[in-house]
C-alpha cells in the first residue's frame, strides 16, 4: 500500500514538473515573440523612413548656357540685376520652338526659382563674368526632381500629374544631351526653411536646436547636480524635504506640453522674453529636464559606498570636502549619463516649443540666442503639414538626421557609463 502511494505521489510530482516546464517554455516563447514583434515594428519604421528619405540627399540640376549681356546690368548694384530674366532667356535659347505664353510658363517651371539667386551669387562674387557666356548648373524645379526620382508616374493621364507631356519631352531632350543630372544635395544641409521644396534645408532648425540645447545644458546640469547634492547629502530628514522629493518625482511624469504652457505664462507673458527664440526655448526645456537630471544625479550619489565618506571623514575632511573631493568625482559619470539622456529627450521635444511660438516659418538662419528660430523636431512638424510631395522626402530625411543625433547621444551615454562606471 505504501509503495502504491509513493508511486502515485511520484507520478503526480512528475506531472506537476512537466506542467511547470511547459509553462516555462510557453513564457520563454512569449518573451521571444514579443521581442521579435518589437524588432519587426522597429525595422518597419526605419525601412519606411529611410526608404522615403534617402532620395532627399540627392538633387536634380540642369545645365544652362548663360549669356550675361550688359543690358541686364544697368544698375551699379549687381544684386539688383534681372537674373530671373537671364535664366528665362537661357531656357528660351535652349528651346527656341517654344512660343506661346502657356508653354513658356511650363518651360520656366523646369528650373527652380533659386536659379536666379545662384546666378546672382556667382556674378556678385566675380563681376568679370559680365559680358561673357558660360555654362551654369542650377537646381531643377521640385516637380522635375520628383520625376527624376521616379515619384511621378508618367503613364497616368496628363490631368492627374504635375509634369505635363511637353515638359516631359523637354526633360528627355535635356537628359539625352547630358544637361540634367543628380548631385549630392548640399542645400539640404546649408540652407534654412523655404516655401520651395528644392530650396529648403535644415541648417536653420539645426542651429536653433543647438542654441536651445546649449541654454538647457548650461542651466539644467549645474542646477540639477546642486539640487541632488543638497537633497542627498545635506538636506535634513523633514516633511519639507520629503514633500520636495515627491514633487520632483511627480514632475518627471508631467506631460511636456504643461511645461510649454508654464513657459508661455512666465517667460513670455510675465518676463517679456521674445517669442520663438532659443533662449525661451532653452528655459522651457530646462524646466522639463531638471527632474530627470536630479533623479539620475541622486541615484549616482547613492551608488557611492558609505565607506568612501567614512574614510574621508576619518582623516579629518569636512562634510563639504568629502562631498566635493570624493563623492562627486565618483558619482559624476552617472550624472553625465543621466544628463545626456535628459538632453536627448529635450532634443526630440516638440509640444513645449509649439506653445512658445517656435512653430513660426523662419527662413533666416539664427546667428545668436535671441534671433527668431525653430528647432529640428518642429521643422519636421511643419514639413509634415506641407502638401508638396517633395516635402515628404525632406521630412523623412530630417527624421533620419534627428534619429542620428538621438542615437549618437544615447550611444555616448552608454559609452560613458561602461567606461567610467566604478565596480565596488
Amino acid at each position: 500500500m505504501q509503495t502504491e502511494n509513493k508511486s502515485l505521489r511520484s507520478g503526480n510530482h512528475t506531472k506537476l514538473l512537466r506542467r511547470r516546464y511547459k509553462a516555462e517554455q510557453r513564457f520563454k516563447r512569449l518573451g521571444v515573440s514579443a521581442i521579435a514583434v518589437a524588432l519587426a515594428f522597429l525595422a518597419f519604421l526605419f525601412i519606411t523612413i529611410i526608404g522615403n528619405g534617402y532620395t532627399a540627399f540627392k538633387q536634380t540640376f540642369i545645365q544652362l548656357e548663360v549669356n550675361l549681356e550688359k543690358k541686364y546690368f544697368t544698375n551699379p548694384d549687381l544684386s539688383q540685376a534681372d537674373y530671373g530674366g537671364i535664366i528665362k532667356s537661357s531656357l528660351r535659347n535652349m528651346f527656341p520652338d517654344v512660343s506661346s505664353r502657356g508653354d513658356k510658363k511650363m518651360l520656366y517651371d523646369l528650373v527652380s526659382k533659386g536659379a536666379a539667386f545662384k546666378l546672382m551669387d556667382k556674378v556678385v562674387a566675380d563681376p568679370k563674368l559680365i559680358s561673357t557666356r558660360f555654362k551654369l548648373w542650377v537646381p531643377a524645379g521640385d516637380d522635375v526632381d520628383m520625376l527624376m526620382k521616379e515619384y511621378i508616374d508618367i503613364s497616368q493621364l496628363e490631368s492627374n500629374r504635375r509634369i505635363k507631356d511637353k515638359q516631359y519631352e523637354w526633360i528627355k531632350t535635356l537628359e539625352s544631351g547630358g544637361l540634367i543630372k543628380m548631385r549630392f544635395n548640399t542645400t539640404f544641409f546649408t540652407a534654412g526653411d523655404s516655401r520651395e521644396p528644392e530650396l529648403a534645408g535644415i541648417l536653420g532648425a539645426a542651429k536653433g536646436s543647438f542654441y536651445t540645447l546649449l541654454i538647457t545644458l548650461l542651466l539644467s546640469f549645474p542646477i540639477g547636480v546642486a539640487a541632488a547634492i543638497y537633497l542627498e547629502e545635506f538636506a535634513p530628514d523633514s516633511a519639507i524635504t520629503a514633500f520636495i522629493e515627491v514633487n520632483i518625482n511627480n514632475l518627471a511624469a508631467v506631460p511636456s506640453i504643461i511645461f510649454g504652457l508654464l513657459g508661455l505664462a512666465i517667460f513670455i507673458n510675465f518676463w517679456g522674453i521674445p517669442r520663438s527664440t532659443p533662449i525661451v526655448g532653452g528655459l522651457v526645456l530646462t524646466l522639463m529636464t531638471l527632474p530627470t537630471i536630479i533623479i539620475a544625479a541622486r541615484a549616482s550619489i547613492k551608488s557611492v559606498p558609505p565607506s568612501i565618506r567614512e574614510a574621508a571623514l576619518g582623516v579629518g575632511a569636512s562634510k563639504v570636502q568629502t562631498v566635493f573631493h570624493h563623492v562627486l568625482p565618483l558619482a559624476l559619470p552617472g550624472m553625465l549619463t543621466g544628463t545626456i539622456i535628459g538632453m536627448a529627450r529635450a532634443l526630440g521635444e516638440t509640444a513645449p516649443l509649439l506653445m512658445i511660438g517656435m512653430v513660426a516659418f523662419i527662413a533666416d538662419i539664427p546667428g545668436s540666442l535671441t534671433d527668431p528660430a525653430t528647432a529640428l523636431p518642429v521643422q519636421i512638424y511643419l514639413w509634415a503639414d506641407s502638401p508638396e510631395r517633395a516635402f515628404v522626402e525632406k521630412n523623412s530625411a530630417a527624421i533620419i538626421v534627428l534619429l542620428g543625433f538621438l542615437i549618437t547621444m544615447n550611444a555616448a551615454a552608454v559609452f560613458m557609463r561602461n567606461k567610467f562606471e566604478m565596480k565596488w
